[in-house]
């Protein structure tokens, strides 16, 4: 469904994902490594400042799709140019032009070598992130899928850790497995609709046993990328090894795309697919909230413990997808932006400390409170994020999807609420050692509290935190009418059909 009188007289969603890879190419002309970083930064900076008008211009009361750009691209193929947003998909794009900036900036002295070439990697990411959440064709859709793949291994391959290559080639062939089924699942409902067309294909009608064929496909893919249990196993090496861009890319904006496809594919195209392994499902995000918080407490790697928590946090956004009722979907959405805002700050605190001690050993980074109070401030306030404290952004996402649980099954609820405790175990676990706990060593002369660049790259990501804690409503009216319509199309298939029943 798309609503071309929306449609933007100024090409605004080709700009902003064009753009980058724009930048990119003007990179080759760019020998200085110091002028590489503020041109990365200043055009980072340029497109979140042109993203930001669609959230004002976005009409909230349509699930239309808006500011609709199409173009015939391969005609023998109905292959199209065809690009728009809706409430789902705008957030996401904002979201990614509000970490890129971050990212370059949290780079800045942490990547020493090869600097050009890593900030047109950056650069590229952002191209094919911002194409994923505005592609409208299959095929202009799977083209920005695997284009994220190449710059994502060559940022943990070349600027990561001691088993960076490892990293990157699990990151890989997890990744290309997911690809191929998803290409399977286009080229199926291609078969049947006979277009690339996207929302075509929402409004299509398919039997019973193929969509739930294709379900399988499309979920295998996403679950691969979120990454769900018990498919998760690529994200602590490449989490760990990845630089700490990488890291914030893979955790704030990667990870969703995984969550995103369920919204956008398996929901509105599949929906007795839905109904039919939901349950499952469901069952799978509760074992990954439990596994993804006990492994967290087990770490003593600081990034490694962020990197499990992730498992965690992102069975809650499956939980409320698959609870397939309003609060379930409403908290998921949200939870999507509230973790990237949330993980994302976490990994930005742990490249600062390793940048200063070299080492994210828990044990070697203790007693910083009265050396590093500004940095314990910021860490302190986006720990308790993590752990959804009232008044911070993840609280609120938390509590609907645990409103979604409920109206599902109050045993399935029950058992995820230990996963809310070991949150905050582990998370107040960091907290007491990094701030209070032992001595500092004194062999590390270079514990100095946060500088101007590292608190302008903290302070946006702390604005949100507060601001979708006590004022949530500009962000959900944003989602209100799609995840409305995205119901309604779930709703066509009869409830009847679930397989597997919750007590």
């Amino acid at each position: 469904m798309t609503n071309s009188s929306n449609a933007a007289t100024f090409p605004v969603l080709s700009v902003l994902v064009f753009s980058p890879l724009v930048a990119a190419l003007g990179a080759v002309f760019i020998r200085s490594e110091r002028v590489m970083r503020w041109w990365t930064l200043v055009w980072t900076l340029a497109l979140a400042a042109l993203s930001l008008p669609l959230f004002w211009w976005f009409d909230s009361g349509t699930a239309a799709f808006q500011f609709v750009e199409r173009a015939s691209w391969i005609p023998w193929l109905k292959v199209e140019y065809f690009l728009g947003v809706d409430g789902i998909s705008l957030l996401l794009v904002l979201l990614t032009t509000l970490i890129m900036p971050l990212c370059v900036l949290a780079s800045w002295r942490y990547i020493s070598t090869r600097v050009r070439e890593f900030m047109v990697c950056l650069l590229i990411m952002e191209t094919a992130m911002i194409g994923v959440f505005c592609a409208l064709d299959f095929v202009l859709f799977f083209v920005f899928w695997e284009a994220m793949l190449i710059p994502m291994c060559l940022m943990i391959a070349i600027w990561g850790g001691a088993r960076k290559i490892y990293a990157a080639i699990k990151f890989f062939i997890y990744t290309m497995a997911g690809s191929v089924l998803l290409l399977v699942a286009i080229v199926a409902l291609h078969l049947q609709v006979g277009t690339f067309s996207i929302p075509d294909m929402m409004g299509h009608k398919y039997s019973d046993s193929f969509q739930c064929w294709v379900f399988l496909a499309f979920f295998l893919s996403f679950a691969i990328k979120v990454p769900m249990f018990p498919f998760h196993t690529w994200l602590p090496a490449a989490h760990v090894e990845a630089p700490t861009a990488g890291s914030v890319i893979l955790a704030s904006i990667l990870l969703k795309m995984g969550t995103y496809g369920f919204l956008r594919f398996c929901l509105p195209i599949t929906p007795h697919g839905a109904h039919v392994f939901a349950p499952a499902l469901l069952v799978l995000s509760t074992i990954g909230i439990l596994y993804g918080g006990f492994a967290a407490l087990a770490q003593t790697d600081l990034k490694k413990m962020v990197a499990y928590s992730s498992v965690g946090h992102m069975g809650f956004v499956t939980l409320g997808i698959f609870a397939l009722n309003k609060a379930g979907l409403d908290g998921a959405m949200l939870q999507m932006i509230n973790h990237g805002i949330t993980t994302g700050a976490l990994f930005i605190c742990v490249g600062i400390l390793y940048e200063r001690f070299h080492t994210r050993e828990l044990m070697k980074l203790t007693g910083l409170g009265k050396l590093m109070p500004l940095f314990i401030t910021f860490a302190g306030v986006f720990s308790l994020s993590s752990l959804a404290f009232p008044g911070t952004n993840s609280f609120v996402g938390e509590f609907l999807v645990l409103v979604g649980s409920f109206q599902r099954s109050i045993l399935l609820t029950v058992c995820v609420v230990p996963g809310v405790v070991l949150a905050a175990a582990y998370m107040f676990r960091m907290l007491q050692k990094i701030a209070w706990g032992g001595e500092h060593n004194p062999a590390h002369p270079e514990a100095v509290d946060l500088g101007w660049r590292e608190v302008i790259t903290l302070t946006p990501l702390l604005v949100f935190v507060f601001w979708i804690g006590f004022h949530p409503q500009p962000f959900t009216q944003t989602m209100q009418a799609s995840i409305a319509h995205l119901l309604d199309q779930v709703n066509q298939a009869p409830a009847m059909v679930t397989a597997i029943t919750l007590p």
